[in-house]
């Protein structure tokens, strides 16, 4: 897994509109919240949202958590008023639905004026475009959006996603290839604890940064999956302190648990203690 700047192993949607919610996630055991405007609001309460989201951001209270806004996509009435409003609270992202080309990644990063924007990924078109919308300047994130995707591609996915797993990784890659951040998309069947454990694992182990969640109590599963565990961290510990060693004695070559040690391995071994700390905070 490649460890990001800064945790992102839950990302929570909370609706704007509900300011029970906007206070829960003010304590939350999450690493981001995403105020929501988009799919969590409906129609005649978007203008309210829009106010709700910026007066949470401008309070503050979230802690170490990371906040971002989604913003309504291009084409519905209420995208210019959202982005100049979240521009004006100036949160950490804004999160762009349906990013649909490299022009529309472009005129998102344009019109969040300086503002990190993390594109989702949400249909067939996107995903063909999806290496152009990772290089843009200004574009920090992409974040998968399985369920519009699986529903252009009449696809019924099972536990195992394999119906999706294309999307998945080429989105993946996309980010890799770029040095930007990839989230994995929510796990909508709320109850159903069991299945997202899998989607997490299964996240994790592709090499996903974290994963967006609908629920409070998908936060647990979340973290857990992207965490490094205790084994991971003791060979980190174990193999920088055995390259150290062999540094002070002059050895040309360092080998630990029978595997030879390069520099990269180092390195990557000092950024999982780094961000397995971070986690502590």
């Amino acid at each position: 897994m490649t460890l990001p700047d800064r945790p992102r192993r839950s990302v929570l949607y909370m609706p704007a509109s509900n300011p029970r919610a906007l206070e829960k996630a003010r304590s939350l055991g999450c690493d981001a919240v995403i105020l929501d405007l988009e799919d969590a609001v409906a129609p005649d309460a978007k203008e309210a949202a829009r106010a709700a989201a910026v007066a949470a951001v401008r309070e503050g209270g979230f802690g170490r958590r990371e906040l971002a806004i989604r913003v309504n996509g291009f084409g519905t009435p209420w995208m210019a008023d959202d982005f100049a409003a979240a521009v004006a609270a100036r949160p950490n992202a804004i999160v762009v639905p349906k990013v649909d080309s490299e022009a529309q990644a472009v005129e998102a990063v344009r019109l969040a004026y300086g503002i990190p924007v993390w594109a989702m990924i949400e249909s067939p078109k996107s995903l063909i475009a999806v290496e152009r919308i990772a290089a843009v300047e200004g574009v920090t994130a992409l974040i998968a959006g399985m369920a519009d995707f699986a529903k252009d591609l009449r696809a019924k996915p099972g536990r195992d996603r394999l119906e999706l797993m294309y999307a998945l990784q080429r989105m993946l890659v996309a980010a890799r290839a770029a040095g930007i951040v990839a989230l994995d998309g929510i796990h909508a069947d709320i109850p159903d604890l069991d299945a997202l454990d899998i989607a997490c694992k299964q996240g994790a182990a592709m090499g996903f940064d974290g994963k967006t969640l609908v629920h409070p109590n998908q936060i647990e599963a979340a973290n857990r999956a992207y965490s490094p565990d205790p084994a991971a961290i003791a060979e980190a510990e174990g193999l920088i302190a055995a390259f150290e060693a062999g540094q002070a004695e002059g050895k040309g070559v360092t080998t630990y648990n029978g595997r030879m040690v390069e520099v990269l391995h180092v390195a990557e071994a000092r950024r999982l203690l780094a961000f397995a700390e971070a986690t502590r905070g």
